[in-house]
């Protein structure tokens, strides 16, 4: 052990037995993708899932968490007004923002772990950049589909079996929950626990969304859905009404009764200070704080009064393991001494899980999905891809180096890390490259810790390249499953095992981002599939639309984090950079570098 290491830990304030051997660990020692936070045996990650939205991912370090064992994967929304790591939570200090001292959810997963040893619990907390869900949801016309899909793949990228997930959130975290909701057409099996936390402002009766929890609650008596509330109808700030006259969470609450309660045999009574309606046996649980007080509760539910602790508890066999719903906090030796700062992470492995035994080879899926629709193709080859169903070449990063010169005529030396070959589905034995259209490119990007190349960066990657093979162009039913098996038969024909691992180029044209993509949105920009003599048979263009996608199109995944003359920098902010864009970017600075979701006009 670390003895400087541990005594600095304990200079925070930890206590001893929750700093031990687990919090000094090597970064190649936590899932790739992660690194060690230091203190209560965790290991974190943050993900971009959008352009303007992200995650922060929660998880114990591997030797605390046992395969053998089922995964609890606690999916928490972030309240308006409130970035991640506020919602995560840490010690109230002198000149800290207030917000880190009111949910703790981080604190009261841990205290979770203590109490139901049974599971491996893994929190993931999520949040829109401009603090609001709501609103973020209403700029797209497509939220909905992105929502189910961040979801999904979280699920697919969870160690565990079974992986079961609480779907949860605070305040307008309550409409990320209810999105997702709305985007599918039955609550997926995985959810085995609701908890709306002073959220269910957006329950509406035109959604059905009555109907679609009690036919979820139905389907398993495993299944729990949990709300908190409470009479906020006459509250005030500053002498102001803070709810108009038909919202807020009692009367939200008192809709879901209305609408439910005749089909759950609803039981009205007390529970401590709360007003309680249980109906399904106890499967579904209202509570509402009836405020005599008049006060602004909607805080103190969650944090002050255990709230999240008691949400993941209720109904289950740790209900009465711990202290219980109400003041006062029953997690503080949990909670953690600073902020977390997603700035000091820098991974330097793809996150992408361990392939299971049982998955399929690349052969078995492409044959499984030989008459399918693309959208439906799309779907699975991307949880195959983050469920972790990749060939171990795809694994490790390989250093493509750059010397170039800024457009101040300063020189600098670069070093980016690329996946040695293109995404593929498979074992190491029996893979398929896997074309993928920009998006879901890019959500398996954002999965992985990684952003799409540049033009640029796709010539230096042609250049360096240990293997160049020469182009295999195919003419008919470019677009078919088929197809993309014929060109993959072709490529692997022209490779020895020894080229296995290694950089290898001149087999796909690249899909890549673009300042063109800003001149025509909605497209994809594809360049490359480089002739042995360097000559790419594929200029840059965006001819097609964003759906298009055929035989020879391939994704070649390049790290978030790049080396910028021996320190750490992102690709994203090297690309921005009015000096610096010209060491990645031919095109002049690129502001976009991602492939954006669609929007609406607020």
């Amino acid at each position: 052990m670390d003895v400087k290491r541990v005594l600095s830990l304990l200079l925070t304030g930890l206590p001893l037995a929750l700093i031990g051997d687990a919090a000094i660990v090597a970064e190649d020692e936590c899932w790739p993708g992660f690194v060690a936070s230091g203190q209560f045996g965790e290991q974190v990650r943050e993900i971009r899932f959008a352009e303007d939205a992200r995650a922060i991912v929660v998880a114990p370090l591997p030797e605390r968490f046992d395969a053998r064992r089922p995964t609890l994967l606690v999916l928490y929304a972030t309240p308006n007004g409130n970035t991640i790591e506020q919602t995560l939570g840490c010690r109230a200090a002198e000149g800290l923002d207030w917000h880190f001292d009111i949910q703790h959810a981080a604190a009261q997963v841990r205290r979770l772990r203590e109490i139901n040893t049974r599971e491996n619990i893994v929190l993931v907390c999520l949040q829109p950049d401009n603090r609001s869900w709501p609103t973020w949801r209403r700029k797209r016309a497509s939220s909905g589909e992105l929502l189910r899909q961040v979801v999904e793949s979280l699920i697919a990228a969870t160690p565990g079996e079974p992986v079961r997930v609480v779907l949860t959130g605070h305040s307008g975290g309550g409409s990320f929950d209810f999105g997702f909701i709305d985007a599918v057409k039955q609550i997926p099996p995985q959810i085995e626990r609701i908890a709306f936390l002073d959220s269910n402002y957006y329950f509406s009766d035109k959604l059905a969304h009555g109907k679609k929890l009690l036919d979820w609650l139905g389907g398993d008596a495993a299944r729990q859905l949990v709300v908190l509330a409470y009479d906020d109808r006459n509250i005030e700030l500053n002498g102001k009404k803070v709810v108009g006259p038909t919202g807020g969470t009692f009367r939200a609450s008192r809709r879901m009764i209305d609408q439910m309660g005749p089909d759950a045999a609803l039981v009205e009574g007390t529970l401590g200070e709360f007003d309680s309606y249980t109906g399904l046996d106890g499967r579904w649980i209202t509570l509402v704080h009836p405020n005599p007080k008049n006060k602004i509760l909607h805080t103190v539910l969650v944090g002050e009064m255990n709230g999240l602790l008691y949400a993941l508890t209720v109904g289950s066999a740790d209900e009465h393991s711990w202290e219980g719903l109400g003041q006062p906090r029953a997690y503080t030796d949990w909670v953690q001494p600073a902020p977390c700062d997603p700035e000091t992470w820098q991974p330097t492995k793809p996150a992408i899980r361990e392939r299971q035994e049982e998955a399929l080879s690349g052969s078995e899926c492409t044959s499984a999905l030989l008459h399918t629709e693309q959208q439906e193709r799309e779907r699975v080859v991307v949880r195959e891809l983050v469920g972790g169903n990749v060939p171990r070449k795809l694994r490790n990063y390989v250093d493509v180096k750059i010397t170039a010169e800024a457009a101040d005529g300063s020189s600098h030396e670069l070093v980016l890390r690329v996946l040695p070959d293109y995404l593929a589905v498979g074992s190491d034995d029996d893979f398929v490259r896997m074309p993928l259209t920009p998006r879901a490119a890019q959500h398996v990007a954002d999965l992985f810790g990684c952003v799409l190349p540049t033009r640029k960066m796709v010539d230096a990657i042609y250049q360096q390249a240990n293997v160049k093979l020469a182009p295999q162009p195919l003419v008919e039913e470019r677009e078919a499953l088929a197809t993309f098996v014929q060109h993959q038969r072709l490529i692997e024909q022209q490779i020895d095992s020894s080229d296995r691992g290694q950089l290898i180029a001149g087999i796909k044209k690249d899909v890549v981002i673009s300042n063109k993509l800003a001149e025509r949105p909605r497209r994809v920009a594809i360049y490359g599939w480089h002739q042995l003599d360097g000559k790419p048979i594929q200029p840059l263009t965006t001819v097609h639309v964003e759906s298009y996608v055929d035989y020879s199109h391939g994704v070649r995944l390049v790290d978030r984090w790049l080396t910028l003359d021996g320190q750490p920098a992102r690709v994203e902010d090297v690309l921005r950079d009015e000096n610096l864009h010209l060491l990645l970017s031919d095109e002049g600075p690129i502001n976009e570098s991602r492939y954006r979701e669609s929007e609406t006009a607020d």
